[in-house]
């Protein structure tokens, strides 16, 4: 190539060549974490709520045991606080429902 002109073409090319390849690898790279930070994250919800939920189910369980061995003497009086109870949890889980709503349509 005795052309410097048609050198300098060919170089220009083949730069932009591989920096067009080196510009495609990192941009598989960065969506591959991308991707693998939102399945850790679905998959860390997924646990935290499957928890949430072991837990209401024991403290439930835990509470329905002891409401039936205490006999009805006590239940009115505890009736109202295990109500109010209830109440917090329904709350709470209406709560964490609205937050994964909003997780999920944020992250479509």
């Amino acid at each position: 190539m005795s052309n410097p002109l048609l050198q300098a073409f060919f170089v220009g090319r083949a730069l932009a060549e591989v920096a067009n390849e080196r510009l495609e690898v990192v941009l598989t790279d960065a969506l591959s974490e991308i991707g693998k930070f939102d399945a850790e994250a679905r998959e860390q919800l997924r646990q935290f709520t499957e928890e949430v939920i072991e837990r209401a189910n024991r403290a439930a369980t835990a509470a329905q045991a002891g409401q039936t061995t205490t006999g009805s003497s006590q239940a009115g009086a505890d009736g109202v606080d295990l109500q109010a109870t209830i109440d917090e949890l329904r709350a709470e889980i209406a709560l964490l429902r609205n937050e994964l709503q909003r997780y999920r349509s944020s992250s479509v």
